[in-house]
C-alpha cells in the first residue's frame, strides 16, 4: 500500500468489494493492512473520514462515512454511501471505486454508540440514516440482550437499503427485532403526531435517531412529548467537510505578550505536557507535538475530538456537536478549544 502522505494517524484501507445496495446507494467492503488492524477496531454507530481525490482545484476532499457493518458479527468493515445530487463525495464513491482500489482513511470515530447492548433500545432511520442505526441492530442482537425496535422511514419501497438484511434479521431473531418500515409514498411524511402514537409503547427506552434533519427533528418532538428524557435521545447528523483534514496542522507561533500556557492532557494512560499558544486549537497543538489524539472532522461538527477540561478553563470557536449539558459537564471540543488561563487540564477518559 502506498505511504501515508499525513503521519502516522492515517492508514489505508482496501476496497475488498462493492455492492449496490439499490440504484442509488452503494456498499464498500474495507480491509486494513495487517499492521493497522488493531487500529480499525470500533464500536458500534462509529464512522470512518475517508481521503477522496479529484475534487475541483485538484485538492482531496474529506468525507465521513458511517460503518454499516458489525464489530460483534465477525463480518468485515462496511460503509454504505448513498448518492447526493450535485455531492462530490457521495458520487465520485459510487463512480469511481472499485475492487482492489484504496483510500487513506482516519480510524473510526464517533459517539452515536450505545453504553450497552443489553438495554431494549429504539432505533430511528431515515434513508442512508440506516447505516449506523443497523450497525447498532446487529450488534445488540449478536452481543446483547434487549429488544429493539427500528423505525425505518424511505420515499419509496425501492429507496429501502438493507431490505433483505433487515428482513432476514427479523426472521432471525422475532422476539426481540421489530422493524417498522415507512414508506412516505403510503404514508406521508412522518408528522410529529403521527410519529408520537408509533413511537409511544417504546418512549422509556434509549434512542438512537440518524436522518434527514426534519425527520430527527420530528422523532426528538414526538419522544418529548412522549416524556422521554432529552438525555435519553441520540442524534447523529451527517455533515460534509469544508477543508482537508488530512493536512497536518500548522500550530501559529505565540505573538501575545508574556508567551502561552500549557496543557496537562491525559490520553489512554498517559499524560502529556505541551505549551498551548493562546491562537491554536488543543487539537493541533497535540498532534503537532506527536500526540495520538482523536479526531475526524477538525470542524466542530462530529465530536469525535470531545475531551473534559478538568482544571483550568477554555473557550470553543465553534460547537455543532455538544449540547449544554455537555457544555456544563466540562466536556470541549479539542479542534476547536482555545486556552483562558494559562495551565488547563485535559483528560480524554
Amino acid at each position: 500500500m502506498p505511504e501515508s502522505t499525513t503521519g502516522a494517524r492515517t492508514h489505508w484501507l482496501r476496497v475488498v468489494e462493492v455492492i449496490a445496495e439499490t440504484a442509488d446507494a452503494h456498499s464498500l467492503v474495507l480491509q486494513a493492512p495487517p499492521e493497522s488492524a488493531d487500529r480499525f477496531s470500533y464500536r458500534p454507530g462509529q464512522f470512518l473520514t475517508l481521503k477522496l481525490p479529484g475534487v475541483a482545484g485538484g485538492r482531496p476532499a474529506a468525507r465521513c462515512y458511517s460503518l454499516a457493518s458489525s464489530p460483534h458479527t465477525g463480518e468485515p468493515m462496511k460503509i454504505t454511501v448513498k448518492r447526493v445530487a450535485g455531492g462530490y463525495g457521495s458520487n465520485w464513491v459510487c463512480d469511481h471505486l472499485s475492487p482492489g482500489d484504496e483510500l487513506e482513511a482516519l480510524p473510526p470515530a464517533g459517539t452515536f454508540t450505545p453504553a450497552s447492548l443489553d438495554r431494549d433500545l429504539l432505533l430511528v432511520a431515515g434513508g442512508s440514516g440506516i447505516t449506523p442505526v443497523l450497525s447498532i441492530t446487529k450488534s445488540a442482537l449478536a452481543e446483547g440482550r434487549g429488544r429493539v425496535v427500528l423505525l425505518y422511514a424511505n420515499r419509496d419501497e425501492s429507496s429501502v437499503v438493507f431490505r433483505d438484511e433487515l428482513r432476514a434479521l427479523a426472521q432471525d431473531h422475532p422476539h426481540r427485532l421489530v422493524v417498522v418500515h415507512w414508506l412516505e409514498s403510503l404514508q406521508g411524511l412522518p408528522a410529529v403526531d403521527r410519529l408520537a402514537a408509533t413511537l409511544a409503547p417504546y418512549a422509556d427506552r434509549e434512542a438512537f435517531v440518524c436522518g434527514p434533519q426534519p425527520l430527527m427533528d420530528a422523532v426528538e418532538q414526538a419522544l418529548c412529548t412522549l416524556g422521554a428524557p432529552g438525555d435519553r435521545i441520540h442524534r447523529e447528523r451527517f455533515f460534509s467537510l469544508d477543508a482537508d483534514v488530512f493536512d497536518a496542522p500548522a500550530v501559529p507561533p505565540d505573538t501575545a505578550a508574556g508567551g502561552g500556557g500549557t496543557a496537562e492532557v491525559e490520553l489512554d494512560g498517559e499524560t502529556h505536557t505541551v505549551d498551548w499558544p493562546p491562537s491554536a486549537p488543543l487539537l493541533d497543538v497535540l498532534l503537532a507535538a506527536g500526540v495520538d489524539a482523536p479526531y475526524s472532522c477538525r470542524e466542530g461538527a462530529c465530536s469525535a475530538c470531545t475531551c473534559r477540561v478538568v482544571a483550568g478553563e477554555v473557550k470553543m470557536l465553534r460547537n455543532d456537536a455538544l449540547d449544554d449539558r455537555d457544555i456544563a459537564e466540562g466536556y470541549v471540543l479539542a479542534c476547536q478549544a482555545l486556552p483562558l488561563t494559562d495551565r488547563v487540564e485535559i483528560t480524554y477518559s
